[in-house]
């Protein structure tokens, strides 16, 4: 936790994602967040300092401590809630505009049961025109084709060396190297892009949007990381032919 800003550099990484989640959350007309995976708090005070509403919420006592102060430090005092994504329902009693899950955490989860419990979560703590917006690194080209990363746009910090250590189709163990010779290691699901995407439609989000490090084009093989843009809204079909198949729709851009 200590480590986590050092990682991140967070005027570096301020730089390099601009105001896209900002954009993404303007034009949907979002105006309450709930940021289920604050960490350090980096997204929350970047939406507060942006005009938004936002409630920060961390599984972690220690992250949202060290949130809650580097608010304090930038002149904001953040709202936080501690809370298990799975129960987040019960903790969490208000509805949002937008749930972001960002910085790659919701692959923490490596039960499919807690990933569907939680997506619903997520679903229902949602207005029934809400989005959720969730990241997650390029796992399919790490399966496929082996590790390699610009960390230009999700880890900006100097200096730090970021490497998986192994990699199967269960476990993603990374290895992080920081300039004082300090070494950690996180174990995540490697999530492939068009699961996760299938687990949203099947939670009940209607249409999923997905980016590639920040662009609305991209190769399959180029970006470090995926964002997914789920809307809750509903939508009615058509016509009956279209009403039966309607729940699986998704788009790709």
């Amino acid at each position: 936790m200590e480590k986590w800003d050092d990682l991140i550099d967070w005027e570096q990484r301020a730089k390099s994602e601009s105001d896209f989640f900002i954009n993404l959350l303007r034009e949907r007309g979002a105006k309450r967040v709930l940021d289920v995976a604050c960490g350090t708090g980096f997204h929350s005070v970047r939406l507060i300092e942006a005009g938004f509403e936002v409630v920060s919420v961390d599984g972690s006592a220690q992250m949202l401590a060290k949130a809650f102060e580097n608010g304090k430090q930038r002149g904001h005092i953040l709202r936080t809630i501690q809370a298990d994504w799975r129960w987040l329902n019960r903790d969490v009693h208000a509805l949002y505009d937008a749930v972001i899950c960002l910085g790659n955490s919701f692959t923490h989860l490596f039960s499919e049961h807690d990933r569907r419990k939680t997506l619903a979560e997520f679903y229902a703590t949602l207005r029934h025109d809400g989005v959720l917006i969730l990241d997650q690194r390029n796992y399919d080209r790490i399966l496929d084709q082996g590790y390699s990363s610009k960390q230009s746009y999700y880890y900006c910090g100097n200096n730090i060396k970021v490497e998986p250590e192994h990699v199967d189709q269960g476990l993603a163990r990374f290895r992080y190297q920081f300039p004082d010779e300090a070494v950690f290691h996180l174990n995540m699901f490697p999530l492939r892009k068009d699961y996760t995407r299938r687990l949203m439609s099947e939670v009940g989000f209607q249409t999923i949007e997905t980016y590639g490090d920040f662009q609305e084009t991209y190769r399959e093989d180029e970006p470090d990381f995926y964002i997914h843009v789920a809307e809750k809204n509903y939508r009615e079909p058509e016509d009956d032919e279209q009403a039966g198949s309607y729940n699986q729709e998704t788009k790709q851009v």
